[in-house]
């Protein structure tokens, strides 16, 4: 029999605050442990939560960017359960009103066909505390850090509309890309502030029925999501196929292994509401001026830069995936650097030099106006491609000017065709079979020999008038 998957997601995004949700706490979880606390995020008895103006706000302009409906009426509520990570036995949510329903992200199926994936509802809860497990000697202990406690989180919980594997990790990404927009999270899987969970279940293909689901919880990369889903979906459609029925529980995803484990029965525990976080009302004047405070959205942008720009309707995605990366394209573009050029320089080598160095594009040292300026001196023939990488990695070392760098490093470049002429022609002696082979209809010799004339002039030559010297010289007559 043929199987389908029916999967929904629940991902859960911390807000990018300076204080936790319901004290004011520092909002800093990798900080020394225990550090960033009170009674509040401690939850000792008789400490009261006072909600975060700054964690609704960023709240809400994340439900509006993920084009869901804020409602002007959401409380939060006690969703008990009983774990060493939140001693008071119950963490504050949104179970029966939430901060916003309705939403979707669109995107492009495995066939190339577009889909549109619903999101159910999103909202606010705060973040348990950090378990840590040590041994001490030979004996494992277990140790709390309530510096994550009182994180503020929101929950975006989708219908079951996805299929694949591959809708799921599209999902995540465009989700992903909404949200920075927005400005509440930097979503960050590998660092924490982005985590997802999957609830999977099978059926027949062609039927509408729900079965029993099976949730992995707490997967920190798209990749793992991804991988969890497709093997969930092979373990489960085994079991069936055997004879086995698939019961409701909650497993984790092991990445080295790629296989998913069991990790405890499926625990709904009740949920009241809170009284001591009064109802939020929402009016229609606040709700509009969030709406207002939502920049230009990535496919909006997407389609400006390919029209104002002449980008290809890919390399606009490409670029408007990433808000950081978009800025920095506009504002370098705004320097009367060529769009195509400032494209390239920032897509293939500024990016590529950021990961390397582990650094934020936003705060790396290398920001527009100094890349404009190396980029102009190469347009001016002042220094040439091989140069400009050169200075390019030692801007990330130092706050000098590129023509500073330039000087210093002695990398000005060469245009003068007599200074050239010398060692155009040694190369043209030290080469005859070259010379024999583009003379006999191999152009591609050239590019040879202006290989041989960069490297004779130390990289400092500039190619453009030493290809033009070569083809005049080997046009003439022998």
């Amino acid at each position: 029999m043929d199987y389908e998957a029916v999967v929904g997601l629940e991902i859960h995004v911390e807000l990018n605050c300076a204080t936790k949700m319901f004290c004011d706490c520092p909002n800093r979880p990798g900080d020394e442990p225990n550090i960033n606390v009170c009674p509040t995020c401690l939850w000792l008895p008789g400490a009261l939560p006072r909600l975060s103006e700054q964690a609704l706000e960023k709240a809400a302009l994340l439900c509006l960017a993920l084009g869901a409906e804020l409602q002007p009426l959401c409380a939060f509520d006690q969703k008990v359960y009983y774990y060493p990570d939140l001693p008071k036995g119950y963490q504050l949510s949104q179970a029966h009103l939430p901060l916003s329903r309705g939403g979707a992200i669109d995107i492009t199926g495995e066939d190339g066909a577009p889909r549109r994936l619903r999101i159910h509802h999103i909202h606010m809860e705060e973040d348990v505390a950090k378990l840590v497990h040590e041994m001490e000697g030979r004996t494992p202990i277990g140790l709390v850090d309530f510096n994550r406690a009182g994180t503020p989180l929101v929950e975006i919980v989708t219908e079951p509309d996805f299929r694949t594997p591959h809708e799921a990790m599209e999902f995540l990404k465009a989700l992903r890309t909404q949200i920075r927009y927005g400005g509440a999270s930097e979503c960050s899987m590998e660092n924490g502030t982005m985590r997802a969970d999957a609830n999977i279940s099978i059926r027949p293909r062609g039927t509408t029925q729900m079965n029993t689901k099976v949730e992995v919880k707490n997967m920190n990369s798209v990749r793992h999501v991804g991988d969890a889903i497709a093997y969930e979906i092979e373990r489960q459609t085994a079991s069936v196929e055997s004879g086995e029925p698939v019961v409701l529980h909650t497993r984790l995803w092991d990445p080295d292994k790629k296989v998913t484990s069991p990790m405890r029965a499926k625990f709904e525990g009740p949920c009241v509401p809170d009284p001591s976080v009064p109802v939020i009302r929402l009016s229609g004047e606040w709700i509009a001026e969030m709406r207002a405070r939502l920049p230009e959205m990535p496919t909006v942008r997407a389609e400006r830069l390919a029209t104002e720009y002449g980008l290809a309707p890919d390399e606009a995605l490409t670029v408007s995936a990433d808000p950081q990366v978009a800025d920095f394209f506009e504002a370098l573009a705004a320097q009367e650097i060529e769009p195509r050029t400032a494209l390239h320089w920032l897509t293939t080598q500024l990016l590529p030099a950021v990961k390397d160095t582990r650094q934020e594009l936003s705060v790396c040292r290398v920001t527009p106006a100094r890349l404009g300026a190396l980029l102009k001196m190469m347009a001016a023939g002042k220094i040439n491609a091989n140069a400009a990488r050169e200075v390019l990695t030692r801007m990330f070392h130092t706050d000098d000017t590129p023509e500073a760098i330039v000087a210093a490093q002695g990398f000005t470049q060469v245009s003068d065709p007599d200074a050239l002429g010398a060692m155009v022609q040694q190369v043209l002696d030290e080469q005859p079979a070259a010379v024999a082979d583009y003379r006999g209809g191999q152009v591609k010799a050239l590019g040879f020999l202006v290989g041989r004339v960069m490297q004779a002039s130390g990289g400092k030559a500039n190619p453009k008038v030493i290809r033009e010297l070569l083809t005049d010289r080997l046009s003439a007559a022998e």
